[in-house]
């Protein structure tokens, strides 16, 4: 006859209990609000987002739910959007925008980088430095500085609107722009006798870099001696490009590949993907 263990009835005992501990563990949810030791990753049309209590979209990543395409975005409170990263199909290029919390304003948008122009803000526009001199007013026949002024570049169009008033004979007027010691004339016109011409010019920084410095001079002269000019600036700014047909020809670069690879952000300007042209959507979808 087999010998029977003495303490059986504990051995049975013990059994039990491990394999309702066992059972219940394997019923327990692991905690899900935090991650260590590792990476997450959301692929194949996958996105990330946080839910306030009253349903609004406080923060989105991935993929966007209107038309399939990637960006991020940080939403207020009451869901309307803060920031924006991208997030709309005809902005493959993934611009930066912050937004206004005036829903009602026809364009939203305070902060942003350009559309169509990889290196310059486009939003808010910058004054261009320009200063009137003593011959803004002016009877000589060669041409003379009637506004003057240098500075840094920040937006990707510069605009300037002018009004001319030239005496017996008329006038003419030229707006010119120096980089890098050249100067390039940007536009040059008449100006008829007796009346107020108004011209406004409109010029990409072509070639030139995010704040490196301009010189800009508006010339005019008087075509006949001693018959006055008069000169009078009403707008000088940069902006934003409106069209891809205002974005500027890309700078002459001497930069090394040692000087770029310990610029700021190196690996994040490596990891910049080519893109298609991009398209300014006033709203935020």
């Amino acid at each position: 006859m087999a010998a029977v263990p003495q303490d059986l009835l504990d051995r049975l005992s013990t059994l039990e209990r491990q394999v309702r501990q066992l059972t219940g563990r394997a019923n327990i949810r692991p905690a899900l609000n935090e991650i260590n030791g590792g990476a997450v990753k959301i692929g194949e049309g996958g996105s990330l987002e946080v839910i306030g209590p009253t349903g609004a979209s406080a923060f989105r990543a991935g993929q966007w739910p209107q038309d399939g395409s990637y960006g991020t975005r940080l939403g207020r409170d009451d869901g309307t959007a803060a920031w924006t990263v991208g997030g709309s199909g005809t902005d493959t290029n993934n611009m930066v925008r912050m937004w206004s919390r005036d829903l009602n304003a026809p364009a939203r948008v305070l902060i942003m980088d350009d559309a169509f122009s990889d290196r310059f803000l486009g939003r808010p526009w910058m004054p261009l430095e320009l200063h009137p001199t003593e011959r803004q007013s002016y009877t000589g026949t060669n041409y003379e500085p009637a506004w003057a002024g240098r500075g840094p570049v920040w937006n990707a169009v510069a605009e300037m609107a002018l009004n001319t008033y030239a005496n017996t004979g008329g006038g003419q007027v030229k707006v010119t722009r120096t980089y890098n010691g050249v100067e390039t004339t940007l536009d040059e016109w008449d100006c008829p006798a007796n009346v107020w011409t108004s011209r406004t010019v409109t010029a990409p920084m072509d070639g030139i870099d995010f704040m490196d410095t301009v010189g800009w001079v508006i010339y005019h002269r008087a075509k006949s001696a001693s018959q006055n000019v008069e000169t009078r600036l009403t707008r000088a700014i940069s902006r934003n490009t409106i069209t891809v047909d205002e974005t500027p020809a890309d700078p002459v670069r001497t930069t090394t590949a040692a000087e770029a690879a310990t610029a700021p952000a190196a690996e994040e300007q490596a990891a910049t993907a080519a893109a298609a042209t991009p398209a300014l959507r006033p709203i935020d979808d």
